[in-house]
Order: C-alpha cells, then structure tokens, then sequence
C-alpha cells in the first residue's frame, strides 16, 4: 500500500516542476467543478453531520463504551482534550486569529441585520465550530467502535469491510485516504511555516527567505518525526499539554489587556445568534447565502480542509479514546473545542474591533494571514517577548499536527495498527519533509502560481471522494451499533 502513495507524489511533484502553469489550470478547473457540482452538497453534510452526532450523543446509544466494559480511559481528561485539539486545529487558530475577524468584520459576508462586530464573530464561529469538529468526531466515532469494540483494523476501510468485500475497492479507499492526509498536511505545515517565517521577518530588520522557511520546515519535521517515533505517551503527550499551557496563558494575556466586559458580551452576542442561526447558516438559506465565490474561498474551503484531515485526526482522536462512552468522547471532541475555539476568536476579534476603531482608519493592516497576529501584538506592551512566544507556539502547534500525522499515516500502512513500527514513523516523516520542501521551492519558482493556494483547491477535490463516502459509512455503522447493542 505504502508504494502506491509514494509514486503518486513523485508523480505530482515532477509533472508540477515540468508544467506548474498547466497543473494549476487542471487543479483550478477540477476544484471548480467539484465547487459547482456537489458545494451544496458539502454543505448538507456538515450539517447532516452534527446532528447525526449529536442524536448519537443524546441517545443511549451514547452509553456505549469504545472498548470492553472493563477498559478505562489510558490518558486524563486533561491530557485528552490537548491531544485531540493540537492535532485538529493547532496553528490555524494563530493563522486566523485576527486576519478572519477583521475580514468578516470589514467585508460582511452576510446582510441579517446583526452588527457587524457580531456577524463577523458568528461567522467565524460557525467556521471553526461544530461542523468542522463533527467531521472529526465521525471518523473518530466509527473508527474508535470498530477499533476497540469490534477488535478490526484502525483502518478507514474498516468501517466498511462487513459489507464490502472487494479487497481492491477497501485497499483503494485506504490510499485515498493517505493522499488525502498528505495534501492537507503539506498545506498546513507550508502555511504554518510561512506565518513563522513572516512573524521573523516582522520582529527583526533581516530578510528571512525562502531558504529559512525550508530550513524551519525541515527542522519542525524532523522535531516532529522524532516525536512521532517516540510515541503517544512518550512525546505527543508531552507537547501537547505544553501548547494548550501556552495557549492558555496567551489568551489570559489578551483579556487582562482587553475590556473583558466587551468580550464577553461579544462572545455571548455572536454564540447565541450562531445557535439560532445554525440551520439557515449551514444551509446557506435565503439571507445567510454569501454567494459561490465567497463560499468558494471561505466556506467550501474549510469543508473540503476539515474533511481532509478528519481521516488522521479522527483515527488519532481514536486511539485516544479507549475506554470513553460515545458519548463522553463526541460531546468532549464537539463542544470543548468549540467552545474554546469561540472564547480565543472573540477575544482577538474583539480587541482587533478596537484597535481599528483607535487608528481612524484602516488600511489592510490585518489583511496579510501570514503577519497579521504579529501586528496585532505589536500593539501590546512586551510586544516583542509575545511575538517571539507566538512564534514557539507556532512551531509547537505544527510539532503536534505533524507527529499525530506521521503516527496515523504509519497506522494506515502498517496494516491498521494501534502502535506501528518505528521505521514506517521514520518514512513518513521523510516523506512529508521531502513533500513539503518540493511544494515551497515550486511555489518560489513560479511566484506567479501561489502554490499553497493550489493545495487548498486540491483538498476540494481530494476530500470529495470522503463527502460521498461519509453518509454510506454513517449508515453502516448505525446499523451495526444497533444490531450490537
């Protein structure tokens, strides 16, 4: 299975070096495709998918143990929600944390009368709240049961493989699933590390280039390959709880120099007009339709990102879950992070809202993804110690992403299991750092192909394959729980 997946990135990286401009036009007419075929469709999955979990959640089926009535959870509750939230959102919380706000706020997606201080919370909310962590409690869900209750494979075709016998169709929905994982991966870590880059280029007079976000890359990998290698227990544990420690006292640093009565009132404004308006959010329904094209580069975006790294997220949520309910384990994946997710966005939103307000005017400060948190501190006193503490967490969030990646992806080519061997950690730690690096000195070849761009439209079309697959692997699998219970 494993050379399957590595010629077929051999394959993109050389025919991408051989003719960038006509890889990009066929990833760019695909992704519009895909977009103008089945965008609705993504977005009734999303829905379809919290309320799935949800009912799940709340009946008792919920009751139900990932394991033998005897196993108890391996890792603390603590320990638990740091594992599962570095891996799913890591640094895309430092990425967006001010950029998507400020967006929202000066281009409303939206016109339903809500302020515009809360609609661009509330949209940002709904982007990074239930649907995208429904999307990894399902695989996390199905794959944990079949894992630890049913004894399979912690393989995706494993939810599957009781009614599909075809060992090709299983060992083609397994390969998809590694590339799937790669892209997103590479995407998040070429973005992560370029913010990292554009953070030292913020703090300092020197020009970092390109070759130090190669370098930074190849370091943060193999830091992360290292990790991975190590084990759960023994290194992703430990990073883990660092960054959320870390988090924690970032977020407490921007209260204590915000108005806390301002953001807790947004915070509350925009979670209640996102509870109500949920459905018509979800659905795109009359007043809440932003169009195709910001849909396009938002909404179905974030769909098709969340979707691409739900297989490993889920699988790693999985692996460390043994021994919860199904319903401890989908109400702590949904609402947590969600939650938290919400209390960081308003605070950075909030006070960002402020800042604005204090200059008079606006001129795209906040515009640049990859500089925009580090504008925003500088803002701050001790801006300079805070920007540096960004940066370390940027690179510890990515650390997080990357090991939990590597260790899943062993998982998938070492025949589904729990705690592959250290020399499929050690490829696949190799062959991220190869991809990664390929796809940075292919984007500054061609400055006039923004190759990251690139990535996000080819998880549009690679996640479209798991946006059919998902309803089919719901309903074998409520079949199956309740034939068991």
């Amino acid at each position: 299975m494993l050379a399957i997946p590595i010629c077929f990135f051999a394959l993109f990286a050389v025919f991408a070096f051989m003719d960038p401009q006509g890889v990009y036009n066929y990833i760019e007419n695909w992704s519009l495709w895909v977009r103008d075929w089945f965008g609705n469709f993504y977005l009734v999955l999303g829905f379809f998918s919290v309320i799935f979990l949800l009912c799940i959640a709340i009946s008792p089926l919920g009751k139900v143990k990932l394991g033998t009535p005897k196993d108890t959870p391996e890792h603390s509750r603590w320990s638990w929600i740091a594992m599962l939230y570095s891996a799913g959102m890591g640094a895309g919380i430092l990425l967006r944390a001010v950029q998507e706000p400020v967006f929202m706020f000066v281009n409303p997606p939206l016109q339903t009368g809500t302020l515009n201080n809360t609609l661009a919370l509330e949209y940002t909310f709904y982007q990074w709240g239930l649907t995208a962590w429904a999307f990894y409690g399902l695989f996390a869900l199905i794959i944990g049961y079949y894992l630890f209750s049913e004894q399979k494979k912690g393989l995706i075709s494993a939810s599957v493989a009781g009614s599909v016998h075809n060992q090709w169709v299983l060992n083609t929905i397994d390969i998809l699933v590694i590339i799937t994982t790669v892209f997103g991966l590479v995407g998040a870590i070429d973005l992560g590390t370029t913010q990292i880059n554009g953070g030292l280029n913020h703090l300092s007079d020197y020009q970092f280039t390109i070759n130090h976000t190669i370098g930074i890359t190849v370091i943060i990998c193999l830091l992360a390959s290292f990790s991975a290698w190590k084990g759960i227990n023994k290194g992703i544990k430990n990073i883990s709880k660092v960054n959320i420690l870390i988090t924690f006292l970032l977020l407490l640093f921007v209260l204590l120099n915000s108005n806390f009565i301002s953001v807790l009132k947004l915070f509350f404004n925009a979670l209640y007009h996102y509870i109500v308006d949920f459905i018509p959010l979800s659905l795109a329904l009359g007043n809440y339709n932003p169009g195709k094209a910001f849909l396009t580069d938002w909404t179905y975006y974030y769909w098709a990102f969340w979707l691409a790294w739900a297989p490993f997220t889920g699988v790693f949520i999985a692996r460390i879950s043994k021994g919860r309910t199904i319903r401890e384990m989908l109400l702590g994946v949904m609402v947590i992070p969600s939650l938290g997710t919400f209390l960081w966005f308003s605070s950075f939103g909030d006070h960002a809202f402020r800042i604005i307000e204090n200059w008079g005017s606006y001129n795209n400060e906040f515009g640049n993804v990859f500089t925009s948190v580090f504008v925003f501190f500088s803002e701050f006193p001790y801006h300079l110690f805070i920007n540096m503490v960004v940066v370390l967490l940027l690179a510890g969030f990515l650390l997080t992403s990357i090991d939990s990646a590597i260790f899943v992806l062993s998982m998938f080519t070492d025949k589904g299991k729990t705690t592959p061997k250290k020399a499929h950690r050690l490829l696949w730690g190799i062959i991220v750092t190869v991809f990664c690096i390929a796809m940075l000195m292919l984007g500054n070849a061609r400055p006039d192909i923004d190759m990251l761009i690139a990535l996000q439209k080819i998880l549009i079309i690679t996640s479209l394959p798991f946006a059919i697959f998902i309803p089919i692997m719901c309903f074998l699998f409520l079949r199956e729980l309740i034939k068991n219970r």
